[in-house]
């Protein structure tokens, strides 16, 4: 076959395919008679069965039938004649059937003669993004009304819908799992973006520019930082941890009669152990393996206790309270501005993280007496924060300040 031999037989054969979808169907939709005989629960049941198709699209396939037969004799004759595929005409009866309640059944047909048109030109996604504003095009006058109506029901569906669950699958990690309405979703996404966005890789421009660290073998490595960046779901995951650690317990609502507040209980000994636990207060708050519980490294407690917004108790030898947290504890606003004036970026060496985006973190910790001062903090970017109190790293301080990495053996 030529290549324009190959055009037309594909066309012709997507036609064709097109009528024999709409013959199926029809077929499909007066088939409740069989059903009843092979005492399936419908047609949809029957054809999955004994066709070995997924239920789910066998599902469809019939409330499109049903559509076609009774509601959608535009969309039905279109695909009779090849004109529109199977897919499209999902897409538009879908679209259809989400308009509110209050169009008319005159504006729903013409809308459906706009689609059915349209669907000459544009494939079944563009079809949708069409489908969105259909209104504007066939009834402007009420679209808006309409358009009010629909989110308001969308709206009210959403907040039914809106479900958060936690469960522990005993590996040291939580599954979390929520469902909630579009606008939190977007929010939520731009909150934790704020927190990537320091992250992403640099411009290909930027990194080959004069003075600028190579990149080293490996994914997202550089010269002067062996730890690999992470990839965009990871960051997303580290910006909601991020994103829990800062919020301001004090804007919180009480809980059992007291500021909101996460407390860390610790061992002043086993505070300054490299391989030692603490325990988070509000274990069993989340249902599932009892094993892990809410424990975590001291490594950790450490570095919560530099910017976290928790409470460290620390205990002495016979489990009573020694510190219950330190009010200057954490830098000042003022600190912070005149650390960022001092240091603009991150103090990795190679990193080039904008101050504004760092933490600030104690030189000398802070569980051994380190002040909150200036002269005793210096910034650094998530990333780099939470290697420093990694202890599968060792680092240099350099002359400049600067802090170099090494992965230790």
């Amino acid at each position: 076959m030529s290549v324009d031999d190959k055009a037309v037989a594909l066309r012709e054969l997507v036609a064709a395919e097109s009528q024999l979808a709409e013959l199926r169907l029809r077929v499909l939709g007066d088939a409740g008679d069989l059903a009843e005989q092979a005492a399936a629960k419908d047609a949809a049941g029957w054809l999955a069965h004994h066709t070995r198709t997924r239920f789910a699209d066998a599902r469809a396939d019939l409330h499109l039938a049903h559509a076609l037969d009774r509601e959608r004799p535009r969309l039905a004759a279109a695909m009779r004649e090849g004109a529109v595929t199977l897919a499209q005409a999902h897409v538009i009866h879908r679209v259809l059937g989400a308009l509110p309640e209050v169009v008319d059944a005159d504006t729903v047909a013409r809308a459906e003669v706009h689609l059915v048109a349209q669907a000459a030109e544009f494939g079944p996604k563009e079809l949708g993004r069409i489908g969105r504003r259909i209104l504007d095009v066939v009834a402007p006058d009420i679209a808006e009304a309409a358009e009010a109506a629909r989110l308001a029901d969308l709206e009210a569906h959403a907040a039914d819908q809106t479900r958060l669950t936690m469960r522990r699958l005993g590996d040291g990690t939580t599954r979390i799992s929520s469902r909630v309405p579009d606008a939190s979703a977007t929010r939520l996404a731009t909150y934790l973006e704020a927190f990537t966005s320091p992250r992403v890789d640099r411009p290909q421009d930027d990194r080959d520019a004069p003075g600028a660290p190579q990149v080293a073998p490996g994914p997202l490595a550089t010269a002067h930082d062996p730890v690999a960046r992470l990839a965009y779901p990871k960051r997303m995951g580290q910006a909601l941890i991020q994103l829990l650690e800062t919020l301001d317990p004090t804007r919180l609502p009480l809980h059992g009669g007291d500021a909101t507040t996460v407390v860390v209980t610790i061992d002043f000994e086993t505070l300054k152990t490299d391989l030692a636990a603490a325990d988070l207060i509000g274990a069993g708050l989340v249902p599932g393996d009892d094993l892990t519980g809410d424990r975590l490294s001291a490594a950790q407690a450490r570095r919560l206790a530099c910017t976290a917004k928790i409470l460290p108790v620390v205990l002495g030898g016979d489990s009573l309270p020694l510190d219950l947290g330190r009010t200057r504890r954490l830098f000042s606003p003022a600190q912070r501005k005149a650390m960022l004036v001092r240091d603009r970026t991150c103090r990795a060496e190679g990193c080039d993280v904008p101050g504004t985006w760092c933490e600030a973190h104690h030189l000398d910790p802070w569980h051994t007496g380190g002040r909150t001062d200036i002269t005793d903090g210096a910034l650094l970017c998530s990333h780099h924060h939470h290697r420093i109190h990694d202890h599968a790293f060792r680092t240099d301080r350099l002359a400049n300040g600067d802090f170099r990495f090494h992965r230790r053996r």
